[in-house]
């Protein structure tokens, strides 16, 4: 009889080595053909585990149509094309934020400084808009940039926590933007007409130019996620940066370039905001930042990293402005329940996340 050869293991005398994961007794992780971690949800997971990742990237899909079509059936004027293109607008500033907030969270990190980062784009485009529509962007997105720059240097670079530098960031923008604006006594104007106020109020088929941008970037952001190199980098990145470090990634790069994106996108969408209102308002952003973390966190991106979509971002941004919405289609509430019903959501989506995490590992 031919002898069998005897297991790898007690022909070296070692044990083999165990799969890098995120923690001990957590699921290994799976990789593609390019080497990188595969996407949660692609085909190849178990039928289980596909089924939470979906519910977790896309319940909020479900909920924002379920929402819909109640408003629709108990306010008339709610599903009317009016009222669509409101929400819409209002929400495309938000939503804008929103993605860049999605990529810093997929990498584990965490932007603090959006509110205010995109309130000084907005008081500097309008300042830069007495010299035309490109000053009027250019200058928003090299000061934001510079602060996502700065940002992203300290904390990918020096190693510090995201949530201090950030918040940092979020008293520094602030106090920049009451400089420039002699403590919000001078309110800079756009000019009427001009080729930047239309940036902001024009439309195309009835739809405005916020919209079109919005989901022009969301695209583009979608792209970069689910079929570029960078994309499953900032997976990897958050799902563990120490295993992405051996694999030869280069997480500091990464991260780097999250927080400046960060900056940039909320530059730009305060500086979208002051054409439309016609003026740098020194009062906005206030509470942004949370707004913005909220819907990326009900939109199914986790807050520990590692997982997450542009397009469940958009589905909150949405989910939350409908709710906004409806509390001023009922007239008796103040949007102050705005937040408490902001609150449940969240509540509700990080003890479903939680769940399904659960439940992926025991497959």
């Amino acid at each position: 009889m031919k002898p069998t050869s005897p297991p790898a293991a007690s022909r070296s005398g070692t044990r083999a080595p165990a799969r890098l994961g995120r923690g001990a007794g957590t699921e290994p992780s799976r990789t593609g053909r390019s080497g990188l971690p595969s996407l949660p949800g692609l085909p190849g997971l178990p039928g289980k585990e596909r089924l939470a990742s979906l519910v977790q990237r896309q319940g909020v899909l479900a909920v924002l149509l379920l929402v819909v079509l109640i408003a629709s059936f108990v306010y008339p004027t709610f599903a009317t094309l009016d009222n669509a293109r409101g929400v819409t607008v209002q929400a495309s500033f938000l939503a804008v934020v929103a993605l860049g907030m999605t990529l810093v969270i997929i990498t584990g990190g965490i932007d603090l400084s959006v509110g205010s980062v995109f309130a000084l784009g907005g008081v500097l485009a309008a300042w830069a808009s007495q010299w035309g529509v490109v000053p009027a962007l250019l200058v928003p997105l090299a000061a934001c940039g510079a602060i996502g720059a700065l940002n992203g240097a300290l904390i990918a670079r020096a190693g510090m926590a995201p949530f201090i530098v950030t918040l940092a960031s979020l008293l520094g923008a602030r106090g920049l933007l009451l400089a420039i604006t002699d403590e919000g006594a001078t309110t800079y104007l756009v000019p009427k007409g001009s080729a930047f106020a239309e940036l902001g109020q024009g439309t195309v088929w009835g739809f405005g130019y916020p919209i079109l941008i919005a989901l022009a970037l969301f695209g583009a952001g979608g792209l970069v996620l689910q079929r570029t190199s960078f994309g499953q980098t900032l997976f990897a990145v958050g799902g563990s940066s120490d295993a992405a470090t051996l694999m030869g990634l280069p997480v500091a790069r990464t991260r780097f370039i999250v927080y400046l994106l960060s900056g940039l996108l909320a530059g730009l969408a305060g500086a979208v905001n002051a054409a439309r209102l016609s003026s740098g308002v020194t009062i906005v952003g206030t509470g942004m930042e949370l707004d913005a973390i909220a819907a990326v966190v009900i939109g199914g991106t986790l807050l520990v990293g590692g997982a997450g979509s542009v397009s469940g971002t958009l589905w909150g941004v949405l989910l939350l402005a409908v709710i906004q919405n409806l509390i001023n289609q009922i007239g008796s509430l103040n949007s102050s329940y705005q937040s408490v019903v902001s609150g449940g959501f969240l509540i509700l989506v990080v003890v479903a996340q939680r769940y399904l995490a659960r439940s992926r590992r025991t497959v």
